[in-house]
């Protein structure tokens, strides 16, 4: 990443500069993640392979780290973002009917991203709240104990207006 028109990008220069702050230490890795997460929104495979480069550590161990924490995402996400947890409890409790439910209502397979760019859906294997299972979170907002009927409506509601708002 250190053509032209990358080192005029001001989120890079920000990264880098999170990267100095910390003396180019391994140890920072999350740190210097989050920061890169923040800046562009998500962490796709030139950013990694930067941070990596920056780093001096090989890009499994960047990637190994990013995919472990459900807070990152390895491709740009749509207006709106819905994450199942697939944790045991919430996957006995029956979170996998709900993901199921969204995938053919709204035509979006999980991993990816609606054709229109406004929904994505992610899965994670645990947001710690096992008491509250199934949980979605919708848009940083967890629903807990949640049913497809719930997510859905909760869902369309979103969309809906943003259609009217346009």
């Amino acid at each position: 990443m250190t053509t032209s028109a990358t080192s005029l990008d001001k989120r890079l220069i920000l990264v880098d500069k999170t990267i100095a702050v910390h003396g180019n230490r391994r140890d920072a890795l999350l740190e210097i993640l989050h920061t890169a997460h923040n800046v562009y929104g998500f962490l796709d495979k030139k950013i990694l392979l930067h941070i990596s480069e920056k780093l001096r550590i090989p890009p499994s161990q960047v990637y190994g780290v990013a995919t472990f924490y459900n807070y990152f995402k390895l491709k740009k996400p749509g207006s709106h973002s819905v994450t199942f947890c697939l944790g045991t409890a919430c996957y006995v409790k029956g979170v996998e009917e709900i993901l199921s439910a969204l995938e053919k209502e709204f035509n979006v397979k999980r991993g990816e991203t609606s054709s229109d760019g406004k929904l994505s859906l992610f899965v994670t294997r645990c947001v710690g709240a096992c008491a509250m299972a199934p949980n979605v979170i919708v848009d940083d907002e967890m629903i807990g104990k949640a049913t497809k009927e719930v997510v859905l409506e909760r869902i369309r509601k979103i969309l809906e207006s943003e259609r009217v708002e346009a």
